[in-house]
């Protein structure tokens, strides 16, 4: 919604303010808050949160559970007993509805805690200053008076005003919906300015597109700007996932059609001149078996418990749909840097004065030395020696990173690549960065994307110098002179072809190349893009190492063998790529890396034709990234795309799953993403793949033995009523089958360990349903199994033994079918002789309950009056299992014709 002038909310005249009076207006300084006022501020004024929807209360979830067509049916029946003098069985049934309700509440409960724990983790962060040091904190814990840091990729968490920028850009649409970034300055303008128009404001839920600045808070949650005009903003709606919402239809289905079925029993009941009471009674408790009321409860645990098993894996989903599509994900289109690579940037290599060098060491320690190309000592007078300290001293001033030495390692904050630099100037103990004179920074332009380098303007004496640093294509064509020995010589052909293949060898061995320039600027105090893309002096090349990763390139074979496509998308030279490529097993022999020109000359027809034989892009952009999406996606393919950068968020929305990068991503790209890796890993990548799967699997378990099940209870229901039987239960055991020997099995079904290497399957088809043609297949064929085993144990019973006999060997040879069906279920393709009998602790634990509650229904007196059940010895229970397990043995009949199948695919395949 945009903004407009006459918007209600007080923002105050802090746009008419200087940055110093905002300050003392505060009473803070440009030190920040202390750490103490901040947590008084918090406590007084509460989280910098907008007002949304209130979280799930105990209660909320009690009324919920209440709030089914299971519980109205049983309400019913209990109503029935009462007005029928039964009041046992109303007591019974009330029971029932406690117990169902109170293992409804437990699993959502359970599972809303667990969501919230993981929304918690993917929430918005702030960089602010707290005593005078830089702190990361939840985006809700900022304060009015704390000094936000703003940077590329950032979210604004708060109003604020401006206290200094440097070419601060701003995109605005979240308020205005302009398109164009809004440029930041921190001068004070008339009160009267329209509130668009309030250059030295940022807004909260804005971000950062480029730049850098301070800036003060003036207005937090509800009271700022967005809080005004759309406070259901951050409304914490819990999303339904598509399956979620596919089971929901299919349970309205099923309970009109229990709601009929139960009348047509009801019906047929009161024609054979059952008693009224008994058919009212027995019909609602056939409409409750019939419907599968414990499904939504169930899959809102598994998908929760799963994306904490994610969680604890490193990629936090903040979409639950994200969980189902992982299963059918087809291609992974992954960043190079940090995510293939390990993002431990080294320089091994340079190139200064028209001589090549090597540094000693690894990662971020500055232990380590210059030596020649050959790996031996240099001389403290070689020629030459001083072009290299210079190129080292212009990466050293033009850096925004620091080295720290903690817990006995050394460690880089800030930019990686920046941190590799520092470290190589620190290997020639540099100090003041190779100047004599103490160096302050004057100016500054941040590095972007777009123009692919960073520029600082330095102070050095009297002197200022202009530093600049990027992509060795951009620094050459910006440079017209070269240091050599000492000496700012022109830039002839000859030169430039000698650094053009001093840049190529050093790709050829998998190395970044980054190049160094200076300027003189006299005694200049700022600088624009016109005077660091001209006149420069070209000081030298850095040849920066960042292997891949070895779980990486396991992980990238793993994907490949479970039917994914990996791309490696990267900004970096196409040389490099394609050397990564390889090591990486990306990108076979004989195989071209197709770079952004290359992009840049196709049309989208073109590039759809192409783009499934495409596999690793170099010097690509994020307008790149997005087209290569779109292109994948006219395959019908389910894209998992990575991002970091506040220009990735169009491609990581586009992809069927984004994924942001915990570690360097942006706050821009993580909201717009639907997972995030918080150890930045391509291995955590592949990692959730194998879990969506697993969870969707489960899920799957956990339909079939419900439907199943049920089916069989009402054929078994039906078919004895046609064909003129007896009852063969009493209402209280179908109420008992349903909701108690069902309950125990559930939920350790939908938790279910995988089985084997679940990425040797093919991706799972985007519209495939949650049951196959092969899965209703066995649905058909074992529900009918079940009803038809324990009709014939009921009429052998009734006939020779009696009625209270028949009934309690159908109760008790119904209940072991399910016990059955929860340990076949267990797998859809493994026969339970393959698989591990204590591989599911929980499902065992599950039936050994449901064995003893079942012993009590069947021994115990007042259970028996209950149930109309009667003892019955061993060999009666021998019966009754041996019977029951004839619906393990044709499902084993299916499971070997399914793992026929695979084996045959997999042939074909071969």
């Amino acid at each position: 919604m945009p903004i407009n002038d006459t918007a209600s909310v007080e923002t105050g005249s802090w746009h008419a303010l200087e940055a110093e009076e905002a300050l003392e207006k505060q009473g803070v300084t440009a030190r920040g808050l202390a750490a103490e006022e901040a947590a008084r501020r918090l406590e007084e004024h509460g989280p910098n949160a907008l007002s949304a929807e209130g979280g799930v209360s105990l209660l909320g979830l009690v009324l919920k559970q209440l709030q089914s067509p299971l519980i109205y049916l049983l309400i019913a029946a209990s109503l029935i007993s009462v007005f029928a003098d039964h009041l046992v069985d109303a007591a019974v049934i009330a029971a029932v509805i406690v117990f169902n309700t109170l293992i409804g509440v437990s699993q959502e409960w359970r599972a809303e805690k667990t969501l919230e724990a993981l929304r918690r983790m993917a929430a918005p962060r702030a960089r602010v200053l707290r005593d005078g040091e830089a702190e990361l904190i939840p985006a809700e814990d900022v304060v009015v008076g704390d000094v936000l840091l703003l940077e590329t990729g950032d979210r604004v968490a708060a109003d604020a005003r401006l206290l200094d920028t440097t070419e601060l850009q701003i995109d605005e649409s979240a308020l205005t919906g302009e398109s164009e970034t809004v440029s930041k300055s921190p001068e004070a303008v008339d009160e009267g300015t329209p509130l668009a128009d309030r250059r030295n404001m940022a807004w909260s839920s804005t971000s950062v597109t480029d730049g850098r600045g301070r800036a003060v808070v003036v207005a937090v949650g509800m009271n700022t700007v967005i809080g005004e005009i759309a406070g259901d903003v951050q409304s914490t709606d819990r999303m339904e996932t598509p399956l979620q919402r596919r089971l929901s239809s299919l349970g309205l289905y099923v309970g009109v059609a229990a709601v009929l079925l139960a009348g047509l029993i009801f019906g047929i009941g009161i024609t054979r001149g059952e008693e009224l009471y008994e058919m009212l009674l027995f019909s609602v408790a056939a409409a409750v078996s019939a419907i599968p009321e414990g499904l939504p409860a169930v899959i809102s645990v598994v998908l929760a418990l799963g994306v904490q098993r994610m969680a604890e894996r490193g990629a936090i989903v903040r979409r639950l749909p994200a969980v189902e599509t992982l299963g059918s994900t087809t291609v992974i289109c992954s960043d190079k840097t940090g995510t293939i690579t390990r993002n431990e940037m080294t320089v091994t290599r340079v190139w200064a004065g028209g001589r090549r060098y090597r540094f000693t060491g690894e990662g971020f320690d500055p232990d380590g030395a210059l030596v020649d190309d050959d790996g031996e000592q240099i001389a403290a007078d070689s020629a030459g020696l001083a072009d290299a300290d210079r190129l080292l001293s212009v990466g050293c001033v033009a850096n925004n990173a620091t080295l720290e030495h903690e817990d006995g390692r050394w460690r880089v904050e800030g930019n990686p690549t920046e941190g590799a630099l520092l470290v190589a100037a620190h290997k020639r103990e540099l100090k003041k960065c190779g100047f004599d004179e103490e160096v302050h920074r004057l100016d500054e332009i941040p590095f972007s994307s777009k123009f692919k380098y960073m520029a600082t303007l330095d102070q050095v004496g009297d002197e200022s110098i202009l530093h600049v640093k990027g992509a060795f294509e951009r620094i050459l064509e910006f440079s017209d002179s070269v240091l050599v020995d000492g000496e700012e010589r022109p830039l002839d052909d000859e030169m430039r072809a000698g650094i053009e293949a001093a840049a190529q060898e050093f790709a050829e061995d998998a190395l970044r190349v980054v190049a160094g320039a200076y300027r003189s600027l006299g005694d200049a105090d700022e600088v624009d893009r016109s005077q660091a893309e001209s006149g420069l002096v070209f000081a030298g090349l850095w040849g920066l190492l960042d292997p891949p990763r070895p779980d990486a390139v396991e992980a990238i074979a793993v994907a490949h063998g479970a039917g994914m496509d990996v791309k490696m998308i990267t900004g970096d030279h196409a040389t490099t790529a394609a050397a990564i490529g390889r090591r990486a097993g990306i990108l076979a022999e004989g195989e071209e890396v197709v770079t952004g020109t290359e992009l840049d000359g196709m049309d989208d027809e073109e590039l759809v034709r192409r783009v499934r034989d495409i596999a690793v892009f170099a010097r690509v952009t994020p307008a790149h990234k997005l087209r290569i999406v779109r292109a994948l996606k006219e395959h019908d393919e389910v894209v998992a795309m990575t991002g970091d950068g506040v220009n990735d968020a169009p491609a990581l929305k586009q992809a069927d799953i984004g994924v942001a990068m915990g570690i360097t991503g942006t706050e821009v790209a993580k909201e717009a993403s639907d997972m995030i890796l918080t150890d930045d890993d391509f291995a955590t990548i592949v990692a959730a793949v194998e879990q969506g799967r697993v969870i969707f699997s489960n899920l799957r378990r956990v339909v079939m033995f419900l439907i199943t099940t049920n089916l069989g209870e009402i054929m078994a229901i039906t078919a004895a009523l046609v064909l003129g039987f007896p009852l063969p239960f009493t209402a209280i055991m179908i109420l008992w089958v349903n909701l108690v020997t069902d309950g125990v099995s559930v939920l350790p079904l939908g938790l279910e360990p995988k089985h084997g290497n679940v990425l040797k399957q093919p991706p799972r088809p985007p519209r495939e349903g949650i049951l196959t043609r092969m899965m209703i297949a066995r649905v058909l064929t074992l529900s009918p199994v079940m009803a038809i085993g324990t009709l014939a144990v009921f009429n052998h019973y009734e006939s020779n033994y009696g009625h209270a006999m028949g009934q309690t060997m159908a109760f008790m040879t119904l209940v072991s079918f399910e016990w059955w069906r929860a340990v076949s279920t267990r797998s859809m393709t493994l026969s339970v002789f393959q698989m591990n009998p204590l591989g599911n602790k929980l499902l065992i634990a599950g039936i050994s309950l449901a064995v003893v509650l079942q012993i009590g229904a069947i021994y115990w007196g007042p259970a028996q009056e209950v149930f109309g059940t009667v003892s019955i010895g061993l060999a009666e229970w021998g019966i009754a299992l041996a019977v029951a397990s004839s619906v393990m043995f044709v499902d084993e009949l299916f499971k070997l014709a399914m793992r026929r199948r695979e084996a045959k695919g997999r042939e074909v395949a071969a």
